[in-house]
């Protein structure tokens, strides 16, 4: 008799292809009782709670949070000001990941430590959702929890699929198809037959105006307090109605507002819609500078403090690069649609190919716990 006992898990970031994972683990191998997880820092978006909490009905699970597994008498250590602390108001940086480390990992190698003891686990299975279309990216290995007990699989790889696979996961769970903003989206764009259609500018910005007074008149809506504009709201509704968390409208990743993986025009939306948690971001960077007289990382590298941004002449340039960078992107698309005229129509998109836009490996270098 096998002696074996399996744990099955799978860790959600909050970004798309993991959680598409999800979706496909639950409808293709519903037999394997995966324990789904997410590790809330405290620093997320409302629109990461928000796409988990909508996750986890579909999945029909609850997705745990190791930390509350683990750490349930402390507090103190779930606290990103606590582990600042302890690395002497070093902030986090591509170079010093502590931030996954102490946030994501630890509770997960000890969560995971606490099943093999408690529980009798022999082996565990991660599932990561890294994709066909990734061959040089890799899932982790924790530091504690090693080779000898956990195995990475990666279903997507395995069965070839890619990032429109993913899309199309996506779209087809429709997660927001209850959301009011994507109801009234959806009535505006499908014609009297019911058939998508493009629909002229000036029709699209009166309905998203019409929709944005709505919101800020309204004191339970997520974007009640922030700064959000016509054109990025209708971003944000055009990504949940491809089924994807609504900050895909504005913001390539999902993690810590403050992550320092974020593109320059990621910087400016994020000051620009939620300004209290751009501030905040700063403040970090404040008391680093103070404590740190020997030099300071921040966000956007050394010797390139947050408030550099708030220049306007610096702000115009960067707005100015991206919308070049995009535009020879939209070109280029251009060209292909025109090969594939029956292509879904898609909106205002320039965050999932945000990479792609910057030339960079996707994710930028960033861990798939907090990335993917």
């Amino acid at each position: 008799m096998d002696s074996n006992k399996t744990l099955h898990v799978l860790g959600l970031s909050g970004g798309k292809d993991s959680a598409a994972l999800a979706m496909y683990m639950r409808d293709n191998y519903p037999d394997l009782d995966i324990h789904y997880y997410f590790t809330d820092t405290g620093k997320e978006l409302p629109e990461v709670n928000i796409f988990i909490d909508k996750l986890r009905g579909y999945l029909g699970k609850e997705i745990i949070d190791p930390y509350e597994e683990v750490f349930t008498s402390n507090r103190k250590k779930k606290d990103f000001d606590y582990h600042l602390e302890q690395h002497k108001n070093y902030l986090p940086s591509p170079q010093a990941r502590w931030c996954t480390i102490q946030m994501k990992l630890v509770p997960f190698e000890q969560w995971v430590k606490k099943k093999i003891e408690e529980e009798g686990f022999t082996e565990i299975i991660s599932y990561v959702g890294i994709r066909a279309d990734e061959p040089e990216r890799d899932g982790f290995l924790t530091n504690n929890v090693t080779e000898e007990f956990i195995t990475i699989k990666m279903p997507f790889r395995e069965d070839g699929l890619n990032r429109q696979d993913i899309l199309n996961i996506l779209q087809q769970a429709d997660l927001y198809s209850d959301d009011e903003e994507v109801k009234a989206f959806r009535e505006v764009k499908l014609g009297c037959n019911g058939i998508e259609q493009m629909l002229p500018e000036e029709l699209l910005f009166g309905h998203f105006e019409q929709r944005l007074k709505l919101i800020k008149s309204n004191p339970n809506h997520p974007y009640y307090g922030s700064n959000i504009d016509v054109s990025t709201l209708a971003k944000v509704v055009s990504a949940m109605d491809q089924g994807k968390p609504g900050y895909y409208g504005w913001r390539s990743r999902s993690g810590c507002t403050f992550c320092f993986y974020q593109q320059k025009i990621e910087w400016l939306r994020l000051m620009e819609i939620y300004p209290d948690a751009y501030e905040e971001a700063k403040q970090y960077e404040k008391a680093a500078e103070d404590e740190r007289p020997d030099g300071t990382f921040y966000w956007l590298g050394k010797g390139t403090p947050l408030s550099v941004l708030e220049d306007e002449e610096r702000k115009q340039k960067i707005l100015e690069n991206h919308k070049k960078r995009y535009d020879r992107f939209v070109k280029k698309q251009e060209r292909q649609r025109a090969r594939n005229p029956l292509q879904k129509i898609i909106y205002f998109s320039d965050v999932d190919v945000m990479d792609e836009i910057y030339d960079q490996a996707e994710g930028g270098g960033a861990c798939v716990t907090c990335y993917k």
